[in-house]
């Protein structure tokens, strides 16, 4: 299940808002990934989101910003918040151990 990307920074901000368990989590996650503006292939960003997460989960950021070691925070967060929903924290099998979400 893919999410549609909300028409505005503060739509996506809002589903953050939402969803704090989720976010408080992929906080956790990040400590265990890269920092915010990694720019190594094959994965970028504090999430660390290869290519093909960052255009189904957050396919305006990557169209506006390119890779996610470019987009802010926020947006990164969005998209992982949308990664969440459609498909749990398997996309993060360590880190998600690390922090009991696996």
């Amino acid at each position: 299940m893919i999410l549609t990307a909300p028409t505005s920074a503060s739509a996506s901000t809002k589903l953050v808002k939402q969803h704090p368990r989720i976010v408080h989590n992929l906080l956790c996650i990040h400590r265990w990934e890269g920092s915010w503006k990694d720019p190594n292939w094959p994965y970028w960003g504090g999430l660390q989101m290869d290519r093909n997460f960052m255009r189904a989960y957050g396919p305006r950021f990557y169209r506006r910003w390119g890779t996610a070691n470019n987009w802010p925070v926020w947006a990164q967060l969005v998209a992982g918040v949308r990664g969440v929903l459609a498909r749990g924290y398997e996309p993060w099998p360590n880190s998600a151990r690390f922090c009991g979400l696996l």
